[in-house]
């Protein structure tokens, strides 16, 4: 049965009817009753171009068979959106129950994006397509109920009700774009062309490329949380860069000039591709781009056809192919170029003129305002550049990572926080299908570099280095080091070090309350389940995702599984469990989050006891840290800092450690530092002492350090 607000207000678009994309709403001001109108219509603008685009398979087949193996079927994505609104909507509060749990558990989170040497064959139990489709309307209905009846005031910001709605339609209009790219990849058998999908048919003479000069400058980016339209956490915070000079290539890398470097033998020459970059060649036996196809000449693959290929269209790569082309662009020119930097793209925007899309139809190729595809690089001016926008996205030398005051927002806590391993390079600029969120300056995406999205690239030529930002996420080789250095073996007689530290807190806590202890930089979360032996509750946050899947694994599963680095390539594989380690009754006890100790969210707090491992001289402002963090400590709860004090540049800016150099001509100590920042709210238990500990690197490489261990008492308030 459908809703009569659907029906009446907020009607399915027509099969004939043209796409329109609507702009994404500006959140802070108008007249309420207008804004629920205009949100109703973006969301079922939305959801039922989403819902449309599916017209694109042939055949129910079409929705099982996986277009790639790195992803799930498209089935999976059918049914995802409409349970992501459910699930927030639900978390928030706003839903009192689910519409149906089964689908809200089959479609919420899977494995939407794996390494190429990473495949997953399980095998899923998916509901029919008639199905997905009724629980989608049956969401639909309920949403646009919800968006008439929830009172609204304005703004709209995080905290408001109405965020979750907002960002339910936004992450639906992310999935429009990447569902269009797994259309693309499917088999041609089994997609069909659509009228409302039909592409730009518009091409010609691929012009010659140039570098034009983008002046130096200063950009200052990172969205303050009053921002009038919606963003994700990724965005806020504050970011300023002096930019030098450089130069851009006027046109994005066109099909036609990407072929010089393919009938160059650029796929086999190895030294133009970096050490992934070649392995992921080899593995995916790749010759040219994924979308160009060879019959009696070439052909590029569209979303639901092959055509001649248009030339001047601009080229689509994965970021290993781009960067590539521009190793092999630099012995040809004998010229420093590269991919630009995220700087370096917002320097190009600024002196290019560019500014938002407004409500009319972009002068970019953008929001499918020109058809469902790429059009040629000639055709949208930018200054003296062309795409500097839409188009294609472009790739970015810069891996994602978070700007200064950046904090996760409660409803979607891993958004962005998993791609903080160096290994998500950010893509800048939409595409012709980018949209809402997507089409705005201040997004910032980012995909692993052997991914496809409809994403290509400009070069740049610049004498300066493209600096690598602080990244806050370990490889995994170093997730295997900590597994060891939590639950595997003793080594030159020196005791378990996250266990040596749970002991000492314990010991510390004699005779004092053991309700709640939070083991703040958890890691793989050892010391979580060694205080869970005396504590009722113990959560432990760390600011690693792979950390913490290690941790939740252990808990839920009773045992972990890694492989340790040997020698070179060798590596040797082993299990521990929490049984062998005599916690097993701990695990029902603990906990395990998300969270950065500078930024953590209000719900960490009335603990009795805080142990800070290892932590203090790896944050990004250990000051901002420890101000705070007398008020997440009950009256008479204990605060067990360790730290080797290793203060490096890399980790934490020079001019935010708190000790370890020369203050007015005299050493100034961490423990003189910590003395300073929390001696207004606790007092130092005992004397400082050393406890040491031992990282297995290899079998013949072991780091061996000492901690100091402070315990501090939190005073009365």
């Amino acid at each position: 049965m459908t809703s009569p607000v659907q029906d009446n207000k907020y009607p399915a678009r027509s099969l004939s009817a043209p796409l329109l994309l609507l702009r994404t709403p500006e959140l802070d001001d108008g007249i309420p009753d207008d804004k629920r109108r205009e949100i109703g219509r973006y969301f079922a603008n939305t959801f039922d171009t989403y819902t449309r685009l599916f017209d694109c398979l042939a055949d129910d087949a079409g929705y099982f068979q996986k277009s790639i193996p790195l992803r799930h079927p498209l089935i999976f994505y059918l049914g995802h959106t409409a349970t992501f609104f459910v699930n927030k909507l639900v978390l928030a509060k706003l839903l009192p129950e689910r519409i149906d749990p089964h689908m809200e558990s089959t479609f919420a989170v899977g494995v939407d994006e794996m390494s190429w040497d990473d495949l997953n064959d399980d095998h899923y139990n998916w509901p029919s397509v008639s199905e997905v489709f009724d629980y989608r309307a049956k969401v639909r209905a309920s949403v646009l109920e919800l968006i008439e009846s929830l009172p609204l005031t304005l703004p709209i910001n995080w905290e408001s009700p109405w965020w979750p709605i907002v960002m339910g339609i936004e992450h639906e209009r992310i999935h429009l774009e990447t569902s269009s790219v797994l259309i693309r990849q499917h088999d041609l058998a089994r997609v069909q062309p659509q009228p409302e999908w039909a592409p730009n048919r518009e091409t010609g003479e691929a012009p010659e490329n140039t570098l034009i000069t983008v002046p130096s400058g200063t950009i200052r980016i990172g969205k303050p949380h009053e921002a009038p339209y919606y963003g994700w956490d990724n965005e806020y915070g504050e970011h300023q860069a002096d930019v030098e000079e450089f130069k851009a290539s006027q046109y994005l890398v066109s099909n036609q000039e990407f072929l010089e470097f393919v009938e160059a033998g650029g796929y086999e020459r190895d030294n133009f591709w970096s050490d992934e970059g070649l392995s992921w060649r080899q593995f995916a036996r790749a010759q040219h781009p994924t979308f160009w196809r060879w019959h009696n000449g070439w052909q590029l693959r569209l979303m639901t056809e092959e055509v001649e290929m248009p030339w001047d269209w601009p080229v689509e790569v994965n970021c290993l192919e781009a960067k590539a082309f521009c190793e092999w662009k630099r012995e040809q020119t004998g010229q420093p170029i590269r991919l630009p930097t995220e700087d370096e793209w917002y320097r190009l925007c600024s002196a290019a003129g560019v500014e938002e899309v407004g409500s009319q139809a972009a002068n970019a190729n953008l929001h499918l305002d020109h058809g469902a595809s790429s059009c040629p690089v000639t055709r949208f001016r930018h200054g003296e550049w062309f795409d500097v926008v839409g188009n294609v996205w472009q790739w970015t030398e810069t891996p994602i990572y978070p700007f200064d005051n950046f904090k996760v927002h409660s409803l979607y806590d891993d958004f962005t926080t998993p791609t903080y391993d160096g290994q998500h390079n950010l893509i800048k600029g939409g595409s012709w299908i980018s949209c809402g969120n997507e089409a705005r300056l201040s997004a910032r995406y980012a995909f692993r570099r052997h991914f496809f999205q409809h994403a290509g690239f400009r070069y740049i030529a610049s004498e300066a280095e493209a600096t690598q930002p602080n990244g806050y996420y370990e490889s995994d080789r170093l997730l295997t080091e900590y597994a060891e250095f939590h639950f595997g073996d003793r080594w030159f007689g020196v005791e378990n070090f996250p266990k040596a530290l749970a002991d000492l807190a314990l010991e510390a806590m004699n005779g004092k309350p053991t309700g709640k202890a939070l083991d703040l930089g958890c890691a793989c979360g050892r010391s979580s389940f060694e205080l869970a032996r005396q504590f009722s509750e113990v959560e432990g946050v760390d600011f690693s995702a792979n950390f913490i899947r290690l941790g939740v694994e252990m808990a839920e599963q009773g045992a972990v599984r890694y492989a340790l680095a040997e020698e070179g390539e060798l590596v040797s594989y082993h299990t521990r469990t929490l049984k062998e380690l005599g916690l097993e009754s701990s695990a029902e006890r603990v906990s395990f989050h998300q969270g950065d100790a500078c930024n953590l969210k209000s719900q960490y707090s009335g603990y009795d006891l805080v142990l800070a491992a290892n932590l203090i001289d790896r944050l990004y402002k250990p000051g901002r840290f420890l101000a705070s963090i007398h008020e997440r400590i009950n009256d008479g709860g204990l605060l067990v800092i360790a730290s080797p004090y290793t203060w490096l540049e890399e980790h934490t800016p020079k001019e935010e450690w708190i000790g370890g150099y020369k203050k007015d001509g005299e050493n100034h100590t961490t423990l003189d530092g910590l003395k300073e920042h929390l001696g207004s709210h606790f007092r130092l238990v005992g004397a400082p002492r050393k406890v040491p500990f031992v990282i297995r690197e290899t079998q013949h490489k072991f780091q061996h350090t000492l901690s100091e261990v402070t315990i501090w008492e939190r005073l009365p308030s």
